[in-house]
């Protein structure tokens, strides 16, 4: 993949401090979309991923919180039981 080429990622963090969290929450809300409790749903390519990781990295306590990122496959499989939370139509720009 081209680091220039869109696809979605997942970022999920787990942080221990409420200013910290409150930092990482609103970073992450200006890139991406609130799917869970402490998951993103982020359209970018890996060079910004990149990027955005490193703009976390400034936010966090490397020895207290966790950030990760996960690449989603073009063609992966989803399931959803339940009231979903994002609209089957939503596309992300």
């Amino acid at each position: 993949m081209a680091q220039n080429e869109t696809c979605q990622w997942l970022i999920t963090y787990d942080i221990t401090d409420n200013r910290r969290l409150a930092r990482v929450f609103k970073k992450l809300k200006s890139v991406g979309v609130p799917v869970q409790y402490s998951v993103f749903l982020v359209d970018a390519s890996p060079a910004r991923v990149g990027q955005l990781m490193k703009e976390l990295e400034q936010l966090i306590s490397a020895k207290c919180d966790d950030v990760r990122g996960y690449r989603l496959p073009v063609k992966g499989w989803k399931a959803t039981i339940g009231s979903a939370i994002l609209p089957e139509d939503l596309w992300l720009a």
